[in-house]
């Protein structure tokens, strides 16, 4: 497990791509018209070969002092894609730099679908 490491004068403080990657995949979830985050298809192969938990569509790289953070996401159709990813990258932002005092260097985002809500079937009339 990689991991971040700042040193001050009361000794070490590390903190670990996971708990990077739980805080920002949180702050994506909670932004306006995300759906969802896409694990792709190599979440599915880790979870069956490790059986660990991985972090849900987010990929980060933490280093000395700063931080670069990886999304898959999916949009909610009929939302601005290009304003959605936008608050998503202020959000996720803000709470990584919030949290951890890491720098964030850069987030990516990729948007990989769009939901679509699932309308009600409409009633179907029985015949007597």
């Amino acid at each position: 497990m990689a991991e971040e490491q700042l040193l001050n004068e009361e000794g070490n403080i590390r903190i670990s791509n996971d708990v990077v990657a739980t805080i920002a995949g949180i702050a994506a979830l909670e932004t306006p018209g995300i759906a969802a985050m896409s694990g792709g298809l190599s979440e599915g192969w880790a979870k069956r070969l490790g059986g660990k938990n991985v972090q849900k569509g987010v990929t980060v790289e933490v280093g000395q002092v700063e931080t670069a953070i990886d999304l898959r996401v999916i949009v909610i159709y009929g939302m601005p894609i290009q304003e959605v990813c936008r608050q998503l990258q202020l959000n996720v932002r803000e709470a990584v730099q919030n949290m951890t005092g890491l720098s964030v260097v850069e987030i990516n985002v990729k948007v990989e679908g769009v939901d679509f809500k699932d309308e009600e079937p409409e009633e179907i009339p029985r015949i007597k």
